[in-house]
């Protein structure tokens, strides 16, 4: 084994350490996360928001459209996969996000999705979809903070480009 290669294992059910899969290493890599979302109960950056994101949505096969859900102090309140679509295109129903914003009693939101495509680049429905929620939120006073688009390990984050 070199320095650069770590390997990781788990403990089979008769004690026996065995090589982890990249399923578990995965699943211990959102629990990590999850952890630290959770417990800091803050996002403070687009990048907390894009790592968090990558690992949840970044190696789906189909499109899901995600949110965290944002106190008035930008503390986390809960992830939720809203919708969940096919290979290319998943429906998001504006109406459905505010019932859901308005039963957790955010005051802002952060959405994200993905494309199984492993391009993250925005598309012009993608920003047209991210104008018609922020305009519906703005109505029941509930902040969007950002829009991240991830693709395998890369993301692009529409407030760091700009677009909200």
């Amino acid at each position: 084994m070199t320095a650069s290669h770590i390997d990781l294992f788990t403990i089979d059910d008769n004690g026996q350490f065995q090589l982890a899969s990249a399923g578990q290493v995965i699943e211990a890599a959102l629990a990590i996360l999850d952890e630290k979302v959770m417990r800091n109960g803050l996002i403070s950056a687009p990048a907390d928001a894009s790592a968090f994101f990558s690992l949840r949505l970044g190696s789906l096969e189909h499109e899901v459209f995600a949110a965290i859900f944002l106190d008035a102090q930008n503390r986390v309140i809960e992830y939720i996969e809203l919708f969940r679509g096919t290979l290319t295109q998943t429906s998001v129903y504006p109406r459905e996000v505010v019932k859901t914003s308005l039963r957790l009693n955010a005051a802002a939101v952060i959405f994200a999705h993905n494309h199984p495509s492993g391009v993250p680049e925005p598309s012009r429905a993608d920003e047209n979809l991210t104008k018609v929620l922020k305009d519906a939120l703005a109505l029941v006073d509930v902040r969007v903070l950002d829009h991240v688009i991830v693709a395998g390990g890369a993301s692009v984050s529409f407030a760091q480009r700009g677009l909200l």
